[in-house]
């Protein structure tokens, strides 16, 4: 097997159950009522009937074929399955009910899911470019109903669990053509797209069909044989103007397995960086969206006896989670606080010169005096030309793999509120939006949005800033 791609898989599992099941993990918790959040390929017409999610999602992604290259996709998703609990009755009638007891167990009514995995081809790039409407590949999940009998201490049946899932249906389009400009490297675009086709009875379904017959947590991974994929991330600079021409709608592809490795892609719903891994110090798949690992864990350590005992009754998954939670030893919660290290220090060159200053001691990289002369309330930056500093107007421009919220600041302006020069030579902008009505609250109180100069462009010269501040330039109440 591919190595790349099952290192790859232990991201893309935390991607198919992300939103899962949320915090505090119970079926009256009111969050999770709706708890499907990521990747979802709804039935046609959910969506513009207000009942469910877009029916499909597509992604180009760029590759330097080989003369034999060839592609292989693995489509990956939840299919719902609804739990019922059924009461038996002397006469040996079952009897659908929220919530089962059995002796000491318990059981509720509840949704749970199914993992699936669809492996397709691998196809050689050159039939694919020798087609002219892709290659369409069918991706059909039968119905299935399972039952499972519960017997009382004695043996006596007290009940069963019925598991019933819908039929899906969908399909996955591949295509590949030429880009323009890169024949001489022999540059592809590829493009995969997943779509659900389940069939229209008539009427919109409501919400409850839409989910049932929709893709949930839906992503692929491309495992390429012959040939490597290019980063859309970074991609070098001859191939940026074949970046720009790409495009996602609903996922986003990313380089996937280990450093260095560029033949698998996760084409994910998730906004990720290339090469995504899981912390080595997260042993418990959470699967709540927001999750922090430290904090999630102490949160269910608090749970009491019997919201634990609830949380046990909603989902298999539920229960393993208190469970390990409950065995964790006090070294594994520590190792749960984390550990400092440097986000890419893959690609950062080590320092010129030997690591240690004369007579093996490290050197020195920081130094009093240079911090005193540190004043990000009236150090300048030049850009564009114009000195900006604290004052300066400017309107916001977010590039530099810019994550979601900055992107939602692009256009605006800013009041710059600081300047800061870091250790690895880096500047940074601080400043507040000027349509934020809480923009001189959080000023005040020192909290800032950061970006680089080049993300920046000013508007006018800085002008001077008189409003009373403090000495260490935070302003006073008028």
């Amino acid at each position: 097997m591919n190595m790349s791609l099952s290192l790859a898989r232990a991201v893309a599992d935390a991607v198919l159950y992300e939103g899962y099941l949320l915090y505090p993990y119970r079926a009256s918790s009111q969050k999770n009522q709706a708890r499907w959040q990521f990747g979802i390929l709804g039935p046609p017409g959910a969506a513009s009937a207000g009942v469910g999610e877009e029916p499909d999602m597509f992604a180009d992604c760029l590759l330097g074929p080989g003369p034999d290259a060839e592609v292989g996709i693995h489509l990956r998703f939840l299919q719902l399955q609804a739990r019922t609990a059924e009461q038996a009755d002397d006469a040996g009638r079952f009897t659908a009910v929220d919530e089962l007891a059995v002796g000491a167990a318990r059981w509720l009514s509840w949704d749970e899911a199914v993992e699936h995995e669809t492996a397709l081809g691998p196809f050689p790039l050159a039939q694919l470019l020798d087609g002219d409407a892709g290659l369409v590949l069918p991706v059909d999940v039968p119905a299935g109903t399972d039952v499972e009998e519960l017997r009382d201490d004695a043996g006596r049946l007290a009940g069963r669990l019925v598991r019933r899932r819908r039929a899906l249906h969908g399909e996955v389009t591949l295509s590949a053509t030429t880009v323009e400009g890169g024949r001489q490297r022999g540059l592809l675009r590829l493009r995969v797209s997943a779509a659900n086709t389940i069939p229209s009875v008539g009427e919109p379904p409501d919400r409850q069909t839409a989910i049932a017959t929709s893709f949930i947590g839906a992503h692929l991974l491309l495992d390429l044989r012959g040939a490597d994929f290019l980063s859309l991330l970074d991609p070098p600079d001859w191939a940026t103007g074949a970046t720009a021409s790409c495009a996602q709608h609903r996922c986003w592809p990313v380089l996937a397995g280990p450093q260095g490795q560029t033949d698998v892609l996760l084409v994910s719903p998730i906004i990720l960086y290339d090469h995504p891994a899981v912390a080595p110090e997260s042993s418990v798949a959470l699967y709540d969206s927001t999750e922090i690992d430290e904090i999630l864990t102490l949160r269910v350590l608090t749970l009491t006896a019997e919201e634990k005992a609830e949380a046990r009754a909603t989902d298999p998954r539920a229960a393993a989670i208190i469970d390990r939670c409950e065995a964790m030893s006090p070294e594994e919660l520590q190792q749960l606080h984390g550990v400092l290290r440097h986000p890419h220090a893959f690609d950062v060159p080590e320092p010129r010169g030997s690591s240690a200053g004369a007579g093996g001691e490290p050197p020195v990289w920081w130094t009093p005096e240079a911090e005193a002369l540190v004043q990000p309330h009236a150090d300048a930056v030049q850009i564009k030309g114009v000195a900006v500093a604290r004052g300066s107007r400017v309107r916001v421009a977010p590039n530099r793999r810019a994550d979601a919220q900055d992107l939602f600041f692009a256009g605006q302006t800013g009041r710059v509120t600081s300047v800061h020069f870091d250790v690895d030579g880096s500047t940074h902008v601080g400043l507040v939006l000027e349509d934020d009505p809480a923009a001189d609250l959080h000023e005040g109180y020192g909290r800032s949005f950061y970006f680089a100069p080049d993300e920046l462009e000013p508007l006018e010269p800085p002008g001077q800033d008189t409003r009373p501040r403090t000495e260490d330039g935070r302003e006073t109440p008028l």
